[in-house]
């Protein structure tokens, strides 16, 4: 029987010969803007779209790679990720004696020689007692003048002295400290309890020990992502590595001037879309996601609607954007997706079958119960 006799027989010849002519039209555009939703163009190796793309320092315009998830590819990647880690060049971490600056309070005491200390002593207010360092680094000493301190240790201050009231007493004892740090201060922002300045102190201050002085972390922070400013440059902090791994490596001792930054965890999303259970934004858990944890948490891959070899991870970046792709057609493909690790703002798409396509066409030009009919009838060899 032929496809207008078997469709009149249903609903009958004109709608038939309407149904013959939509068929006729879906065919012939197939490939246009006829067809509802996204896609992918099928067998290509590089991207539909052209893309700014970063070549020789300046920003051109290229189709992007379509690169296959495949076992080679991870090796590859995770060796480049264990090899940048190993030569990440962070700032010394080794901790350092204090020096003193501009705005400290020093406390200089000498025994034998109440004259030269304080007057009044212990009943002078601590912000009031002691000699504050000059804007120009110096002090005032009775006997010694004016004299150079900043930059120089409390010992190298205590010897200095020393040696300079020797040449009016005998045997000088003499005792050096530090009342009041002012001159080294970080600062803290970020998702903490409480961001603001910090002021060095006599004893190191490392990563961990500011963020603790800060109150800890909120519970939005995103640990994995940690920076620290020093200067011009701009160095990652891994705090998860340090607090669940024990990475020393990561807990750098801090300088003046330092700006250590906690960002929130909202920018660490990975967004799922296509044909999946569910179309969502996901949080990235403590820095960690895969390709296959996505897909899962999306209530999986539809399929019914979808082609699961067109499994996709488009990764944006700012002037290197990658595609992959995952042909998971079988279900051994899932370890290649539990090893492919996703990056924040990674865009998984899952691309639509063919049929689903062709049936998505007739429900937008035909009444639905006029497209059952037609497809029952494609499906059973009525056409």
């Amino acid at each position: 029987m032929s496809a207008s006799s078997t469709v009149g027989s249903l609903l009958g010849k004109s709608d038939a010969m309407a149904a013959v002519l939509v068929l006729w039209l879906v065919v012939f555009l197939s490939g246009c803007a006829l067809t509802p939703g996204m896609d992918m163009k099928r067998g290509s190796d590089v991207s539909d779209a052209v893309v700014p793309v970063m070549k020789d320092g300046k920003l051109v315009k290229e189709k992007v790679k379509i690169v296959p998830i495949t076992a080679d590819l991870i090796i590859e990647r995770e060796n480049a990720r264990l090899q940048d880690a190993r030569t990440l060049t962070l700032p010394n971490s080794e901790p350092e004696p204090y020096r003193v600056g501009p705005h400290d309070r020093l406390l200089i005491t000498v025994w034998d020689h109440p004259e030269l200390n304080d007057p009044g002593g212990e009943d002078i207010p601590p912000e009031l007692a002691g000699k504050v360092v000059l804007d120009d680094g110096t002090i005032f000493y009775p006997y010694v003048g004016t004299v150079h301190v900043a930059g120089k240790t409390v010992a190298e201050i205590r010897d200095m002295l020393t040696e300079a009231l020797s040449k009016y007493f005998k045997k000088v004892k003499l005792d050096v400290r530090v009342l009041a740090f002012q001159a080294h201060k970080v600062t803290v922002v970020g998702e903490v309890k409480y961001p603001g300045v910090q002021s060095i102190v006599d004893s190191p201050l490392n990563v961990a020990e500011a963020i603790s002085r800060a109150g800890g972390v909120t519970a939005e922070a995103d640990l994995s992502h940690v920076t620290l400013a020093r200067g011009d440059k701009l160095y990652p902090i891994n705090l998860q590595a340090l607090y669940e791994q024990g990475d020393n490596g990561q807990n750098l001792q801090l300088k003046a001037g330092d700006v250590l930054h906690v960002p929130d965890r909202y920018h660490a999303k990975v967004f799922v879309t296509g044909e999946v259970g569910r179309q969502q934004a996901l949080q990235i858990h403590k820095g960690r996601m895969t390709l296959a944890q996505a897909l899962s948490e999306s209530n999986g891959i539809d399929f019914n609607t979808s082609n699961a070899e067109e499994i996709y991870v488009i990764r944006a970046g700012q002037a290197k954007p990658e595609i992959f792709q995952l042909n998971g057609k079988s279900p051994d493909a899932m370890i290649l997706a539990e090893q492919f690790s996703l990056q924040p703002h990674d865009i998984v798409f899952v691309g639509t079958a063919g049929v689903t396509q062709w049936s998505r066409v007739l429900n937008q030009l035909l009444p639905s119960s006029f497209s059952q009919v037609m497809t029952r009838g494609a499906f059973y060899g009525g056409f």
